[in-house]
């Protein structure tokens, strides 16, 4: 295999400004996989109950992805609801969370899926993190991790820990302030990398992503939309674009976490455009290269020309220079 994703799988029901969805695909595993499976194969490890539909196994199939490691037991499958801000669509309100059969569940990892290459650990508690990191025969030729607030604030030290065993830290910006607990995010992204990753990604919504790989800074805005339908999953579709760029190219060099990032950000813009996973699903090639081209065009600018010179008004050092002095 080429990409293992270990987290959640399960049903949402979602309120925004226009329209509602009432349990509906979602969890981290499916938004992951189903963009990963664009680029690369994919299995998933994790939980669901008796109510898991057929049809939802159905669509995991159907998109390559490899579904042994996603265990039925009885009970109810992880449950979400939330409601976002009419304001800001960055913010949301959780409503109702029921962790069901996900609520203490610990994988234990196959032969094959212990060999695995790359390996994305999502949003989870961060000890059942290190559980499946303890489990890998060998080091992964890339390790990335998930997390939210609520490990933040209620397990920073065991968090702390997957941190420092891991390449690719993703986060919302907010949590990686909190983490660090510095208000400006560059710096709250320096302190985290300084703790091991290769590279701090900070999710910043409808404003894009910024990425610190050590002194190197990169930034990817979000592509442009007239509409966004549904936030939800966005988050995890970027780090499965990501993730899947990088794993299908087998490159890591820095250029190429550069161009990951920016189809981390395609395909999140997909994903928005609807409830669940419905356009995530139905994306073609042709649609992600036209995306994607686009996305090219709207941050190309004009460099210097040889001999070319920035605009400066004559004169103008002296008179800062002045200034200075003056003051």
């Amino acid at each position: 295999m080429s990409v293992l994703a270990v987290g959640s799988v399960g049903y949402d029901t979602v309120f925004t400004p226009d329209a509602s969805a009432t349990n509906v695909l979602g969890g981290s595993l499916t938004f992951f996989s189903i963009a990963a499976s664009c680029f690369t194969q994919v299995a998933i490890v994790g939980v669901v109950g008796e109510d898991f539909r057929e049809e939802d196994r159905v669509l995991l199939d159907n998109h390559g992805i490899d579904a042994s490691g996603l265990k039925t037991v009885n009970g109810r499958t992880f449950r979400w609801s939330g409601r976002y801000s009419s304001e800001d669509a960055n913010l949301r309100e959780t409503l109702d969370l029921q962790l069901n059969v996900s609520d203490g569940f610990t994988p234990t990892l196959t032969r094959e899926q212990r060999r695995a290459d790359y390996l994305f650990l999502a949003n989870s508690d961060p000890a059942l993190q290190l559980h499946v990191l303890s489990q890998m025969d060998a080091r992964p030729k890339l390790v990335a991790a998930d997390t939210i607030d609520v490990w933040i604030q209620g397990k920073r030290d065991v968090l702390a820990e997957v941190l420092k065993r891991v390449d690719v830290v993703f986060m919302d910006q907010g949590e990686v302030r909190a983490f660090a607990q510095e208000s400006n995010l560059l710096r709250a992204a320096g302190v985290i990398l300084n703790m091991g990753p290769t590279a701090v990604i900070a999710k910043r919504g409808e404003y894009g992503a910024l990425m610190l790989t050590g002194d190197a800074v990169f930034v990817a805005p979000a592509f442009p939309l007239e509409r966004v339908v549904d936030p939800t999953g966005a988050g995890d579709t970027f780090a499965g674009g990501f993730m899947g760029c990088l794993a299908a190219a087998g490159d890591l060099s820095p250029g190429a976490f550069r161009r990951a990032l920016v189809l981390g950000s395609v395909m999140g813009s997909f994903v928005v455009e609807e409830f669940s996973v419905g356009r995530l699903a139905s994306i073609t090639y042709s649609q992600l290269v036209e995306r994607f081209n686009a996305f090219i065009d709207i941050t190309r600018f004009d460099g210097l020309k040889p001999g070319e010179t920035l605009p400066w008004r004559k004169g103008n050092d002296a008179r800062r220079e002045a200034h200075i002095r003056s003051n």
